[in-house]
């Protein structure tokens, strides 16, 4: 449970250090309005992907399935800043497919959390493996990291790509392929 009065207390403290008057009509409700931002940017801290991957649908069909620019952010765990990007996810199904709609929002939940995109990514793959048990998955990751960005090397623009592969994809290099492809094709 994310604790807001400890957030509007320690918002405060930071304010305080930075020489503000917390009381000034501007900063006045920064800490509750930054207590319930918080709440929401790390509401993935007290959910499981697997809430929205548990219902799968005969799939016996299908062929690659994928989605291309998801678009995601989260909060990365060394600086306290936003990453902001879009994600490319493929499973090949055996015999079970999942809603389309529920990998976007399990991808959200994994993002709502201190991250780091590595790890996003491989939880991203994992918890697709877990939950729709298809013959492989791809996922990959593309953002920037205002961290780099407005901070020490100051690149803005600069995006990091991440992936992770499961099951078939760890070794068809077509799989991968066709993958990027249809990312690439939007």
């Amino acid at each position: 449970m994310i604790d807001q009065e400890q957030i509007r207390h320690a918002v405060a403290t930071i304010l305080g250090a930075l020489g503000e008057d917390i009381e000034r009509e501007g900063l006045a409700k920064t800490p509750r309005r930054v207590a319930e931002l918080y709440t929401e940017l790390f509401s993935g801290l007290t959910r499981d992907p697997s809430e929205v991957l548990s219902t799968t649908f005969d799939g016996t069909d299908a062929g690659l399935v994928a989605f291309s620019n998801l678009p995601f952010f989260s909060v990365c765990e060394h600086h306290l800043l936003p990453f902001i990007g879009t994600a490319s996810v493929g499973y090949l199904p055996d015999g079970r497919v999942v809603g389309a709609s529920k990998v976007a929002r399990a991808l959200d939940i994994l993002a709502r959390r201190l991250q780091m995109q590595e790890r996003l990514t491989a939880q991203l793959a994992d918890a697709l493996v877990d939950n729709i048990r298809p013959q492989g998955v791809g996922v990959i990751l593309e953002a920037e990291h205002l961290c780099m960005s407005l901070r020490g090397v100051k690149k803005p623009g600069t995006r990091m790509v991440t992936s992770a592969y499961r099951g078939e994809f760890e070794t068809d290099v077509e799989l991968r392929q066709e993958l990027r492809s249809m990312a690439r094709s939007v």
